[in-house]
């Protein structure tokens, strides 16, 4: 498995925004059903109370991927967020998970604002949305089928029998 970033709003400003109340009302009850899956799994799930602008965290996503931490510094920037609402906007949460991992925070800022890696979100982005990407979490298999959002176990099975199904054709 691997992760890819998309940036799901692109508008957000730099340093994030406050939920609007529409976005609030239509995202609370997924939120709820998150917050009771995650407690099901003996996790806390903090409802951040501003949408980040996650393109900074996605091109540092990238830096810690070139020095081969990639999986690591994920889960600490999902706990950071989902766990302990912080903003992923935010320089000094990014370098704490960066420094949590044992990587060069500072060097990690350096090469994420000269623009190293934005070609490489931007490409990712685009290849996403071209497999029907509009909302997290997405799962792709075999480069052709997406399960999109939080779904039920059938919907990967689903999928899965639909591969299998393909390859019997082939063969």
């Amino acid at each position: 498995m691997e992760w890819r970033g998309i940036e799901i709003h692109p508008e957000v400003p730099p340093e994030g925004l406050e939920w609007p109340p529409y976005l609030r009302a239509r995202f609370g009850g997924m939120s709820d059903m998150l917050r009771e899956e995650a407690r099901r799994a003996g996790l806390e799930m903090v409802v951040p109370e501003i949408i980040p602008k996650s393109r900074r965290a996605l091109e540092a996503a990238e830096y810690a991927r070139e020095q081969g931490h990639h999986e690591t510094f994920h889960k600490i920037v999902f706990r950071k967020f989902y766990g302990e609402g912080q903003n992923l906007s935010n320089w000094s949460v990014l370098h704490a998970a960066a420094e949590e991992v044992g990587l060069d925070a500072t060097a990690m800022q350096q090469k994420t604002e000269s623009g190293q890696y934005a070609s490489i979100i931007d490409r990712r982005i685009a290849e996403l949305r071209t497999l029907g990407a509009s909302g997290v979490p997405l799962y792709i298999f075999d480069g052709k089928y997406a399960v999109i959002g939080l779904q039920p176990y059938d919907a990967f099975q689903e999928v899965m029998e639909h591969i299998e199904a393909d390859n019997a054709k082939v063969e």
